[in-house]
């Protein structure tokens, strides 16, 4: 994406299996003396889909913020490793603290308002924005999570009607199933066996958003008609302090393109 606001972006690997994520980091022209921002993006996505073609990143730089996009593995512009384990959750949130290392992001400091990270996920994103927030609190800010939903929804993929659907084309009965599998098929470049491979490995690591609950300002953001919303209560019942906003007439596949997220959580991230 380009643009008068728009630095230029610096692209690297980290090393994994075969042999890495595709990273991404854009400067602002004027920095604000804040954190970098982290952004993960959904199940079937990629930074180019779910960041800039939505104007996140330009919304974010304009309001002077480094910004930190990575593919997920088997998305985008990152490899498609033949192991399980290199798309677990768990390996997952391990490549993001790389990652964010080695885009210059350190521990926060009393007395440094640049330090620390600040972290947005959407939907797949938003579980893994959570834990991770949860288990790096040395680093992690403050974390925006939009789409999110306590129990996850990859975890009760059917995984072998998705895959007989892929072979011969057998109609998938799940309703959740079907929706995902149009949806990965529908976003351009799909690697749907990689995706596939994704959710084996989330089925492995079933999110448990009570296991380990993230203690930093958390903003929770949802469509008024995402079908995720009835979880916003459970949610907010284990993070009492976060703030939420729900988007009226926005659903799940179009809740990241409303301005109104983009303004709030820029807003909030902007707090000391």
């Amino acid at each position: 994406m380009t643009g008068r606001h728009e630095g230029p972006a610096t692209h690297h690997t980290v090393e994994g299996t075969d042999p890495g994520l595709n990273v991404q980091v854009f400067e602002p022209e004027s920095p604000a003396e804040l954190p970098p921002v982290l952004l993960i993006h959904g199940f079937a996505s990629s930074v180019a889909l779910n960041w800039e073609q939505s104007g996140w990143i330009a919304a974010l730089l304009d309001a002077g913020r480094r910004v930190i996009a990575v593919d997920l593995p088997g998305h985008g512009l990152s490899t498609a490793p033949e192991d399980v384990d290199s798309y677990s959750p768990s390996r997952i949130r391990a490549d993001l603290l790389q990652i964010a290392s080695d885009a210059g992001a350190r521990p926060i400091a009393a007395g440094h308002p640049s330090s620390g990270l600040d972290v947005i996920g959407y939907s797949l994103g938003s579980r893994l924005a959570w834990e991770f927030g949860a288990t790096q609190p040395a680093i992690v800010r403050r974390i925006v999570l939009g789409g999110p939903s306590p129990r996850d929804p990859l975890a009760e993929f059917d995984l072998v009607a998705a895959q007989r659907f892929l072979a011969d084309g057998t109609p998938i009965e799940d309703e959740s199933t079907a929706t995902l599998v149009t949806m990965a098929q529908a976003s351009p470049g799909s690697d749907m066996y990689a995706l596939l491979s994704l959710v084996e490995a989330v089925k492995e690591e079933p999110f448990d958003a009570a296991e380990a609950v993230p203690r930093q300002p958390v903003l929770v953001v949802a469509g008024e008609k995402d079908e995720r919303i009835e979880g916003l209560e459970a949610l907010h019942a284990l993070v009492p302090q976060a703030q939420v906003l729900v988007l009226p007439g926005r659903n799940h596949v179009n809740a990241v393109t409303a301005r109104a997220f983009k303004q709030a959580a820029i807003a909030f991230l902007a707090e000391g």
